[in-house]
């Protein structure tokens, strides 16, 4: 299962840094999540545009986890990775893309493709969290983790 906002030719990416990290699924893991995410972008040389940008969108995609992927006694899995495309031009490494997942380990509740992304109702006190996501970020989908469970992946453009 693969589903994208928007569609990007195919190209050969390089990862260029990395972070990974398991957090409890409680609300106490996913603010620690956004904490550390914003924390390594700084560490990477990042700016605040777009660790705030990042921020949001981690918290919002931890949150969801926490929320509706939470299976008990499983946590929750973040990574950041900072990728170059190789026909980014001369200076191919330099980072293009910042790519955001979150994975957890429930299968049974997806969250709705972009195509079917709707706005709540005014009156509504939950679902702004994804179309926050799809503002935010460049592409997202939701794919399949191995062994179980899904991996919701945003991309914010460098």
């Amino acid at each position: 299962m693969s589903v994208q906002a928007t569609s990007r030719a195919p190209q050969a990416s390089v990862t260029v840094r990395v972070f990974t990290m398991r957090f409890s699924a409680t609300r106490l893991g996913a603010r620690l999540a956004r904490r550390l995410a914003v924390h390594r972008l700084h560490q990477w040389g990042y700016g605040s545009e777009l660790s705030d940008s990042a921020a949001v969108v981690v918290a919002e995609l931890a949150a969801n986890a926490v929320t509706h992927g939470r299976v008990p006694g499983r946590d929750f899995e973040l990574r950041l990775a900072t990728l170059s495309y190789a026909d980014t031009g001369a200076d191919a490494a330099r980072p293009a893309t910042l790519r955001i997942e979150v994975a957890d380990t429930r299968t049974e509740k997806l969250p709705p493709s972009p195509e079917k992304l709707a706005s709540p109702p005014p009156d509504c006190e939950t679902g702004r969290g994804l179309p926050l996501v799809a503002a935010l970020a460049a592409r997202w989908e939701v794919v399949d983790r191995a062994p179980v469970g899904k991996v919701v992946r945003a991309e914010l453009d460098l």
